[in-house]
């Protein structure tokens, strides 16, 4: 079996062996082929048409079919031993897998895959600030999450022993209810999805619900990722980061994962994505360790901007234990966006500047 992966002009080359795609599982099976991709760069752009050809050369039998497949998605049936696909449009950036199976006449069958990246065709808009207000916050909380619902700011907050829910006077910084965990358990981020506060953890695979009104635990849930980080909803979905440079969608009555985006920029892949915030239909999330938010498009996970908040914080009093900017908090009424950080004195309204 052969897989060729073409785009205009034909510079680079990748060999990977297929296996037999007939034979019975006595016989010692061997290569029958080779997968040669040969691209004009070793990135695909988002959106980019891509071709590719496909040459079956079966061990022994006659071919009877040979699918294509592109992420599980199948793209054609052919009965010929070569033949080409053409992709006239990819639209999920990150890794994608072509996955081709072979059938002979006898019912065996033989699979191979080749995986290629796909960057963003955009280049992101640079963006900086301007502080409007601040508020007051409390330095012991260690934010992990930050959302704005009906006027009231709820955050949550990190650490053993000090992880918590809290609803807040958005004007004040003013606490007005609240919810602790248990110390085991090391809180993160948060999102309001109908009369419910979704709760991540940190290590635990574990959630909690609780009602909206009363802070009254109602459920738990689990969850695939092996660390829960930020936490953010579409209107449909809960969207979930983990620390790496992937978005989960998950169903918020199932608790089942829908989908998951990639978040790529036009040069790499954007890793620690961490506390989250979903605005008509863009997902604003923290780079942790840094002073960056980016801007997604939460559909196809190309990074449309890239917002610098340096110098936010200011000066203060070394002495002080001040931790890294967390917490994106987007008011739905009028669009006003408020940041923070884990242990800081002070919260910020601002408004996005475009970098000259």
């Amino acid at each position: 079996m052969k897989i060729r992966i073409l785009s205009k002009t034909l510079i680079s080359a990748v060999i990977i062996t297929a296996v037999s795609c007939s034979g019975s599982t006595k016989e010692t099976r061997r290569p029958v082929s080779q997968i040669k991709i040969e691209t004009k760069t070793n990135k695909l752009s988002w959106g980019q048409p891509i071709q590719f050809a496909v040459s079956s050369k079966l061990y022994k039998g006659e071919l009877d079919e040979t699918k294509v497949f592109i992420n599980d998605s199948l793209i054609t049936t052919e009965k010929q031993a070569e033949f080409t696909c053409t992709v006239k449009k990819l639209t999920q950036v990150g890794k994608n897998t072509i996955k081709v199976v072979c059938k002979n006449t006898g019912g065996n069958e033989g699979t191979n895959y080749k995986t290629f990246d796909v960057y963003s065709d955009i280049i992101p808009q640079q963006m900086t600030y301007q502080v409007t207000k601040s508020i007051s916050h409390d330095t012991k909380h260690f934010t992990q999450g930050f959302e704005i619902n009906n006027g009231f700011l709820y955050e949550s907050t990190g650490e053993n022993g000090t992880s918590g829910i809290f609803k807040k006077n958005l004007q004040t910084g003013k606490v007005l209810q609240s919810v602790s965990l248990d110390e085991k358990y090391f809180g993160e981020g948060i999102t309001i999805f109908g009369n419910s506060i979704y709760q991540l953890t940190y290590k635990a695979q574990k959630g909690f619900i609780y009602d909206l009104a009363t802070f009254q635990q109602k459920n738990t849930f689990s969850f695939e990722s092996k660390e829960g980080w930020g936490l953010t909803n579409d209107g449909t979905n809960l969207i979930m980061s983990d620390g790496t440079n992937l978005l989960t969608f998950i169903d918020p009555i199932s608790l089942k994962t829908v989908k998951k985006v990639q978040v790529y920029n036009n040069k790499n892949e954007v890793l620690y994505l961490n506390e989250l915030e979903y605005y008509q239909g863009f997902i604003y999330a923290n780079i942790y360790t840094t002073d960056f938010i980016v801007k997604i498009d939460a559909k196809t996970g190309r990074v449309l901007e890239e917002i610098n908040l340096r110098g936010l914080l200011g000066t203060y009093n070394t002495s002080e234990r001040i931790d890294v900017l967390n917490g994106i908090a987007i008011n739905p009424e009028n669009g006003t966006m408020y940041v923070t950080g884990k242990l800081w004195p002070k919260i910020f309204e601002i408004k996005l500047l475009k970098k000259e």
